[in-house]
């Protein structure tokens, strides 16, 4: 596990007319600072990223389809540093978590469904594209064969 990175079991309520997924609650403190919602749409064996937010909180859920989310820690003082993380989220009651990642960690995910994925993000800030470092999916810094 990366430091920071906390992965948390979210409720999800099924029957035959639908589902009810939870994302977050006000007892868990991480609705505190959100400053804006957003979805994410990829298409099947799309990889997005990479990417690392300066100072951004992401809390990222997956409602529909499956994603692997991959993050390496390149913070200098952190005792995980140099380490890749592989986390698989969805839709299926097993698999549906809620994911808190810490600024500067860098992350890429690929739709690893036969049916488009989609990812929400409660944001700690809103977007700043001046916020956000962008490495292509094949680079000399994070070595991860996708």
């Amino acid at each position: 596990m990366i430091d920071g990175i906390e992965i948390t079991t979210l409720e999800q309520m099924r029957d035959d007319r639908g589902a009810v997924f939870h994302m977050l609650r006000s007892d868990t403190g991480m609705l505190d600072n959100v400053a804006e919602i957003y979805f994410s749409i990829v298409n099947p064996g799309v990889i997005k990223g990479w990417k690392r937010h300066k100072t951004m909180h992401m809390r990222l859920a997956v409602p529909k389809g499956r994603l692997k989310f991959v993050m390496y820690d390149e913070r200098e003082d952190s005792p995980t540093k140099g380490v890749i993380q592989e986390i698989e989220a969805g839709e299926n009651k097993s698999d549906y978590k809620l994911i808190n990642v810490p600024p500067l960690v860098w992350s890429s995910f690929q739709c690893i469904s036969s049916e488009s994925a989609i990812v929400c993000n409660c944001a700690s800030i809103l977007h700043d594209p001046a916020e956000v470092d962008l490495l292509p999916i094949e680079n000399d810094k994070i070595k991860y064969n996708w």
